[in-house]
């Protein structure tokens, strides 16, 4: 009986000791501190947060989204996302004062939300606590606090996607616990400091796409826990460290895009778990280390394209197993490389031998010579000789052909002139026969069928009917992405979960060169801004596949607003930073397909939707089913000018457009507009109604009066007044490859220029606009712009009432003087019609009628 009674006893206990420890424990779920509910409930009307996340009669600790709480205390915030109230979204702001009340606050998350306005002093101070803080695409603006060197506790600062200036505070490096620094894509100026020696915990360094000076500091070289280093897109202009090499767990190391210069140190040989490397775009020089590549086998991803490299390519490059992308194109490489390699790798602009589009011999030999070295054409490059014997040697060679070409050359030059003379002639005889055509937009019609022997060694994997059925889900719709000109375009997933695109081309429908084509395009062309090819499946009589790398962010057309919340309907419109970025890929990628390629390639397919995304939103591009080799030249040359012989128009002997880089020039004319308007389908568009609007539009574009542009620039942007010059700059750039005249237009090359210097655009020429309005030279890439810009437009059009996109509530700048500077030229409502009207050739290449078709002498 007493045992019973104690099992009882006992197992009362037991029950009263959970219940007690579970009442305990929801205690400590619950927020505890009043001042703290205060803060949470300030924070929730400054943020303008929805009460379907934080609902106001629930507890924080246990029903707030993004609320973590510890012994009844907040320790975690986390609004990443979040979508405010109405009201709230009218005039968001850096209104966190809050935030001073969470003394065990470890984590703050405010990624993606907007928070317009410099980050306080005080964050420095109040949060001593802080582990993490994420302040990514938050739009701020102002610098970056020197009281965070106060933040010991830090681990994670992420203020990426920012618009954030000033130089980066030395006291950063006070943060002896951090592991990630994140502080790339903002307009941070000044050096790395280098105080960053001391983050010994690092593991994390990234400062790509700022306006950074200076050089790497060495100090760099011993932090051993670095794994992630991004210096890209920077004007750091020393040489690279030695010291690098001691990072012997590094990953990820992109210094691409700066002004470094000097050879490639030999102890980067100590990176042996690098896997991606990339030295691209910078003033490199030397030859490449033979003891190098062999040390770093983990290689799978190397750029060393658009440097001053000289000598041959070490032979180790070719028996590395993991590497995948190569890029050494634009460089003064000499040599052979093997022929099982030339197909994976690019290798466009050096000097090797039996490879095509290669710079000439005379080029090569005048680069080699002016640095001391020879050029054999053959192997490595010696000194044993200087410039001056060289010189010598050639000297002769040139006075023995001297006299013999002399002549010849006279003779040769008249027949040409003879035959420009009969050749013009019959053509200008066959456009009167054939009138002249009114629209810029190629039609359906293919260029010549290429040969049937394609190198499929180049053209990725051969898939088989059935994987592709597999991958697609047998073609259901859910896996239809789009209806193509060519094809339709599935999203499909490989063996292995490797997420793909795939074309399918039905023969029934359409022509079997359309497939053909893009197949040969890829066997002749590799560049990282196309669309990666991985593979074919050709086994199908009446359909063939072409399996593409998948791009997480789909095409611009897509991205350029996107549902941020399935749950949701608001947009978020893709930042200032993200834009530019996007157009300065774009036209890497045109610049290459028109100055790299021999004979150049023309697109004829550009538009925001053949602009691809991939995870960072690098461009790829996609749409090459068109593309083919340009047809004639559509820039008259001075023997034309001095003749008096009529310029090509946009159509060829079929009536259909030629294949022109002009016409491409035009069509990514419209690509900036749709960048800098926010207004979808300007691209895609050329009906009656998209040359309507850019008859009202484009008189807002003016080199000399930037306000103006206010007018037109997309209202979801949030740009401060630096930014706005470069909005500005880009309009200009568009406005420009939207001249009337093909010939006028701007080469693909300069347009790039001008995009990746876009405050030289604007602030050069308005400083020195009577200097470049009396010049003709087109010696550099602003006077050949500028030379466009003048052609296109005289800049006193007849300023509309109102833009044809402007939106509701206008843009967020100030608009004063813009009405009262074109008063005079308002004249009632006809008079602004007739002189509207009186620009419109001026400003669209697509006449209204017969009578507006450029005559065919008319210079």
């Amino acid at each position: 009986m007493v045992d019973r009674r104690s099992k009882v006893a006992l197992v009362c206990f037991v029950v009263l000791s959970l219940l007690f420890n579970f009442t305990l424990e929801q205690q400590q779920q619950l927020l505890s501190s009043r001042l703290e509910r205060l803060a949470l409930l300030k924070l929730r009307s400054s943020l303008g947060l929805r009460a379907r996340e934080w609902p106001i009669k629930s507890d924080p600790c246990s029903r707030w989204a993004g609320i973590q709480c510890q012994n009844g205390r907040v320790t975690r915030i986390n609004i990443s996302g979040f979508k405010r109230t109405r009201i709230g979204s009218q005039n968001p702001q850096f209104s966190v004062d809050a935030l001073r009340n969470f003394t065990f606050l470890a984590s703050f998350n405010a990624s993606n939300f907007a928070l317009p306005g410099a980050i306080p002093q005080w964050f420095g101070f109040a949060l001593a606590s802080l582990q993490v803080l994420d302040l990514r695409s938050c739009s701020i603006g102002g610098s970056i606090p020197a009281s965070f060197g106060n933040l010991s506790s830090l681990t994670s600062l992420y203020l990426s996607g920012n618009t954030i200036t000033g130089v980066v505070p030395s006291t950063l490096g006070n943060l002896l616990r951090l592991e990630v620094l994140d502080l790339s894509q903002n307009s941070l100026t000044g050096i790395i400091p280098p105080t960053f020696s001391g983050l010994r915990n690092l593991t994390l360094l990234d400062m790509s796409s700022n306006y950074l000076t200076g050089g790497i500091p060495p100090g760099i070289g011993s932090l051993a826990r670095l794994k992630f280093v991004n210096f890209s897109g920077n004007s750091l202009s020393s040489s690279i460290p030695a010291q690098l090499g001691d990072l012997s767990g590094l990953v990820d190391l992109d210094l691409g895009s700066n002004s470094l210069v000097g050879p490639v140190p030999s102890d980067l040989r100590g990176l042996r778990n690098l896997q991606r490397l990339d030295i691209g775009n910078n003033f490199l020089s030397g030859s490449l280390p033979g003891n190098l590549f062999p040390a770093l086998n983990q290689l799978q991803y190397l750029v060393l394209s658009h440097n001053g490299f000289t000598g041959g390519l070490p032979d180790a490059l070719w028996t590395m197993s993991r590497l995948q992308v190569f890029d050494a194109s634009r460089n003064n490489f000499t040599g052979t490389p093997p022929d099982y390699a030339r197909s994976k790798v690019s290798l466009g602009k050096n000097c090797l031998q039996q490879l095509s589009n290669q710079r000439t011999a005379q080029e090569c030999e005048s680069f080699y010579a002016e640095r001391g070295l020879i050029f054999d054409n053959f192997g490595l490059p010696n000194s044993t000789q200087t410039p001056t014997q060289s010189r010598k040697k050639s000297h002769r060679t040139v006075i023995i052909f001297a006299a013999v070409l002399g002549g010849a050359a006279l003779i040769v030059l008249l027949v040409i002139l003879l035959i420009l003379l009969i050749v013009c002639g019959r053509r200008r005889d066959a456009t009167n026969q054939r009138g002249t055509g009114v629209g810029p937009v190629p039609a359906g019609a293919s260029p010549p069928s290429p040969g049937m022997s394609l190198n499929f060694t180049s053209l990725g994997d051969a898939f088989t009917y059935q994987q592709i059925l597999h991958a697609t889900g047998e073609f259901g719709d859910e896996n239809l992405i789009k209806h193509g000109h060519s094809g339709d375009i599935f999203r499909g997933i490989l063996e292995g979960g490797i997420p793909v695109v795939i074309k399918r081309f039905d023969l029934r429908s359409v022509k079997k060169e359309a497939c053909m084509l893009e197949l040969d395009f890829f066997s002749k062309v590799s560049h990282p801004r196309l669309v990666p090819l991985l593979g074919h499946c050709l086994e199908n009589e009446n359909e063939k596949f072409l399996v593409y790398k998948y791009m997480p962010n789909g095409d611009l057309s897509s991205s350029l607003f996107r549902k941020t919340n399935s749950d949701d309907d608001s947009l978020q419109s893709l930042d200032w930073i993200t834009r530019l970025k996007i157009a300065i890929g774009a036209a890497e990628g045109l610049s290459f397909l028109h100055h790299e390629c021999s004979p150049p390639f023309v697109h004829r397919d550009i538009q925001a939707s053949s602009i691809l995304l991939d995870d960072k939103f690098e461009v790829r591009l996609g749409s090459l089913s068109q593309v083919c080799a340009q047809e004639g030249d559509n820039h008259q040359n001075r023997i034309t000018r001095l003749l008096r012989l009529p310029q090509t128009s946009e159509q060829g002997t079929s009536g259909t457009p030629n294949a022109t880089c002009a016409y491409d020039v035009y069509c990514f004319g419209k690509v900036l507009l749709e960048l800098v308007t926010g207004k979808l389908g300007i691209s895609a568009s050329g009906d009656a109604g998209m040359k309507d609007w850019l008859e009202q539009t484009l008189p807002y574009i003016s080199i000399y009066e930037k306000e103006l542009v206010t007018n037109i620039v997309d209202p979801s942007l949030i740009i401060d007044e630096d930014l706005l010059e470069e909005v500005w700059a880009m309009a200009v750039v568009a406005k420009s490859c939207l001249n009337p005249k093909p010939s006028r237009r701007p080469l693909m090359r300069y347009i790039l220029k001008a995009l990746e210097n876009p405050l030289k655009v604007v602030r050069e020429e308005h400083t020195s606009s009577a200097r470049l309005r009396t010049t003709s030279s087109r010696s550099s890439w602003n006077a050949a712009l500028f030379g466009s810009w003048r052609h296109s437009s005289s800049d006193v059009a007849a300023i509309p009432v109102a833009p044809a996109n402007k939106m509701e509530g206008g843009s967020s700048f100030k608009q004063s003087g813009t009405t009262g500077s074109q008063g005079s030229g308002h004249n009632g409502e006809g008079g602004h019609s007739s002189s509207t009207r009186r620009q419109s050739r001026e400003i669209f290449p697509e006449p209204m009628n017969v009578q507006d078709v450029e005559r065919p002498n008319e210079d």
